[in-house]
């Protein structure tokens, strides 16, 4: 078997894996890119876009309920052509793919970026597409997939996980959808307003990853008005005159088909990582610093969905770029991470910032809110449902984190997250202009409340103004 050298081999061509491949690049290394799987990321094939455009469908299709309140006649006589909306989602979603490839793999030659799995042999020498290459790092960035319960695949296309959804032609009538995290929820949802019948499920007393008990608790009674949610015990399927019955405790429906949203696993079968020579957890992943991406004191260093840690597109980037840099500089560079930020697209969106509620001392931390019912530009728009839960260190008044369902949460959580990442304090992101009316004033109004509860109390005369000088 022949056997050539690179500076870097990258396994793996998602997000993470296109960014190391440009860290390589840009410090003029030789590489290869391998990838064993379908080509284009996991957010452009079957996670973020696709989703994405699914729900806008959904949303927009689901606004015609609020027309008779604002004296919209009509709303009755509007038809949603369901094969259709799914083809508008698949054209996307292939826009986005076509994105991804015309811009990172499609300008690479057949022996730089090879299409198969690929396996190690040695911590620095892999065997791929019938030839060993030795690199003097290495970079695996092999993703995840979907989990399917070995016994609910002999329910063959009736059972589908979230990489199925995205192709089908048509919905069923009913469905039930195992697994209310965040992926599953949102499709859910959609699903629901797009004139499925869905029953959701989940062995979990949270959906959405919620942790702060609040909030968890006004997504269930929010999302639970579209669709029926039961929570705490693990669902079971069985065949049922020519349906799926799916049964959790007391709880049971037939429906025609299933939609399996309980997790991911990582891609790491047929890598053979035990050659690496170093332990591996349950799920067949050495323990690795999450600052620089390396596996113990080796030349190789993990990226992305891979790592089971956060399988979100940004910070797929992010480890890519660090893995890829540390690779290609022969370095151990450790990297400060970003604030972590969780986003639900659900309606209203189910968001997490900074530090989780779990994780918090309730000695020494403060905790503010507001509901959304009394916030005006919410109730204009005839969304005002939800709450906003902020968290401050009580003594010093430094923002924490937070966590909410709130209508255009996505843009509150990303003003909280980028405060929380600056270290401000309540009392400083006070001073910062809030307009009137906009939906920022209910991060605003929790903030204040956050404020009263904290020691560190401004001396100015007026609470969100700096105070100037006497002699000014």
């Amino acid at each position: 078997m022949s056997e050539r050298t690179v500076d870097v081999a990258i396994i793996g061509s998602g997000t993470a894996g296109l960014n190391a491949m440009a860290q390589a690049r840009r410090a003029g290394k030789s590489f290869v890119l391998v990838n064993g799987g379908e080509p284009g990321t996991t957010c452009a094939r079957v996670g973020c876009m696709p989703s994405k455009a699914m729900i806008q469908v959904a949303e927009d299709y689901h606004r015609r309920t609020h027309f008779d309140k604002f004296g919209i006649d009509g709303q009755t006589a509007l038809t949603l052509d369901v094969p259709e909306a799914l083809e508008h989602v698949q054209d996307l979603r292939d826009t986005f793919v076509d994105r991804v490839l015309s811009s990172s793999t499609d300008d690479l030659p057949e022996d730089v970026f090879i299409q198969d799995h690929a396996r190690f042999l040695e911590p620095t020498l892999i065997e791929v597409a019938g030839e060993r290459i030795r690199a003097g790092a290495v970079v695996i960035a092999t993703g995840s997939r979907p989990v399917l319960p070995e016994a609910w695949k002999a329910f063959g296309e009736r059972v589908i996980t979230t990489d199925d959804i995205f192709e089908l032609t048509d919905l069923p009538a009913s469905m039930a959808v195992i697994g209310l995290g965040t992926i599953g929820l949102e499709l859910g949802q959609s699903l629901s307003r797009l004139g499925v019948t869905i029953t959701g499920f989940d062995q979990l007393e949270q959906i959405a990853g919620a942790q702060d008990p609040e909030v968890n608790q006004a997504a269930i009674a929010i999302i639970g008005k579209e669709f029926p949610i039961h929570l705490g015990q693990a669902a079971e399927i069985a065949e049922e005159n020519g349906g799926l019955r799916v049964s959790a405790g007391e709880h049971s429906v037939v429906v025609d088909r299933v939609l399996c949203s309980i997790g991911r696993r990582p891609n790491v079968e047929t890598l053979d990582l035990e050659k690496l020579g170093v332990p591996l957890d349950a799920h067949g992943i050495p323990s690795f610093d999450p600052n620089s991406m390396q596996i113990a004191d080796l030349p190789v260093f993990l990226a992305g969905d891979v790592t089971g840690e956060r399988a979100v597109l940004h910070e797929a980037g992010d480890e890519g770029k660090i893995a890829g840099y540390n690779a290609a500089h022969g370095k151990a560079q450790g990297f400060r991470r970003k604030t972590p930020l969780l986003i639900n697209f659900c309606d209203p969106n189910i968001c997490a910032v900074g530090q989780r509620w779990n994780t918090l001392d309730p000695q020494t931390t403060a905790v503010g809110q507001i509901k959304l019912a009394p916030v005006g530009r919410a109730l204009i728009m005839g969304k005002n449902r939800g709450i906003i839960r902020v968290y401050a260190d009580k003594a010093s008044g430094k923002l924490l984190g937070g966590e909410m369902i709130s209508p255009r949460g996505e843009h509150l959580a990303h003003l909280l997250c980028w405060c929380i990442q600056q270290g401000l304090t309540v009392e400083q992101v006070l001073r910062m202009p809030f307009y009137h009316p906009v939906i920022e004033e209910a991060l605003q109004a929790a903030l204040n409340d956050l404020h009263g509860k904290i020691d560190a109390q401004d001396t100015g005369a007026l609470r969100g103004l700096e105070q100037l000088p006497e002699s000014h």
